[in-house]
């Protein structure tokens, strides 16, 4: 494992929803020992959503305070004793493919490793990046935080989260990663409300397919029409992937994202194993500047 902070996201939904995009998917029940993914559709444009349109805004401050009941909730949950065997504490903080987080604890307590969760206590006043509210899926609300924190070797890095709740319900970790050392998360196109602005829905779906097809070997780079970056953590990280128990990704979570201040396209998103052997996750935050075919990796989390 790479950094503290790690996650994936299937939502329920489907096609490319203006800034998220949505896969379809089983919900994730408390019985379920893990999540369960399915293969990356066919992108389609649905009808605006009339509970999009009328939902209420969510603010900044009220992200700011859902960021932090989140971190207080999962700092406590690591002091209760065997935590990762509890479905429903798994359920209360995490979303679809983040729940394997449950999954790498349970597999270092039968490696006898012991735990390799850590509080996370960020340093500095996060940024936080908000849709306009219209811009909302119909199915609940996101944002996305870029924080501060430390790593599994203790150094202060900065990472990239993006939190959802479904109506009703409280916010749950979607999806993380530290960013690499060396890149910085790019400042985002903001309206006049200090909203982000709307990620490619088109790019997004190029993009995760190329991840894909670079990671499962199976059609010649740059059928997407994207590359990736030669200097890359994928380049460097697939060929050792590869020698061990690497199973191929079936499909990929929901994608967060906006456009830059610049004309570029952000994207965080994770790829995911199928429903039969959910035993690897891998989120990715992306960069593909304007005019660009080449995918920039800014942030990258393996874990197994």
């Amino acid at each position: 494992m790479l950094l503290t902070l790690a996650g994936a996201v299937c939502l329920s939904g489907c096609a490319t929803i203006p800034g998220l995009r949505f896969l379809p998917a089983e919900a994730p029940t408390t019985t379920a020992a893990a999540p369960r993914p399915t293969p990356t559709p066919t992108p389609t444009t649905p009808s605006p959503s009339p509970s999009a349109t009328a939902k209420a805004a969510l603010t900044k401050p009220q992200a700011t305070q859902a960021l932090r009941e989140w971190l207080a909730k999962y700092n406590a949950t690591l002091k209760k004793r065997k935590w990762w065997r509890q479905n429903d504490v798994l359920d209360g903080l995490f979303v679809e493919a983040a729940l394997h987080e449950g999954v790498l604890e349970r597999n270092r307590e039968t490696f006898g490793w012991g735990t390799g969760h850590k509080p996370i206590n960020p340093t500095g006043t996060p940024a936080l990046y908000l849709p306009r509210p219209e811009k909302q899926p119909g199915i609940g609300d996101w944002f996305i935080a870029r924080a501060t924190c430390k790593d599994t070797k203790g150094h202060a890095r900065p990472h990239v989260l993006a939190f959802f709740r479904s109506p009703g319900q409280r916010f749950k970790l979607a999806v993380a990663t530290p960013i690499h050392w060396g890149q910085r998360m790019p400042e985002p196109k903001l309206d006049a409300d200090g909203y982000v602005t709307d990620m490619d829905g088109i790019m997004a779906a190029a993009v995760t397919m190329e991840y894909r097809n670079f990671w499962n070997n199976e059609k010649k780079e740059g059928d997407s029409g994207y590359r990736l970056a030669k200097d890359s953590y994928s380049r460097k990280a697939f060929p050792a992937v590869n020698k061990g128990m690497y199973v191929t990704f079936a499909g990929h979570g929901s994608v967060f994202g906006f456009r830059t201040v610049d004309g570029g396209s952000f994207f965080l998103f994770a790829l995911v194993n199928d429903t039969k052997s959910v035993n690897q996750v891998l989120s990715e935050a992306l960069l593909v500047n304007k005019g660009s075919k080449t995918i920039q990796e800014l942030g990258a989390n393996w874990f197994s």
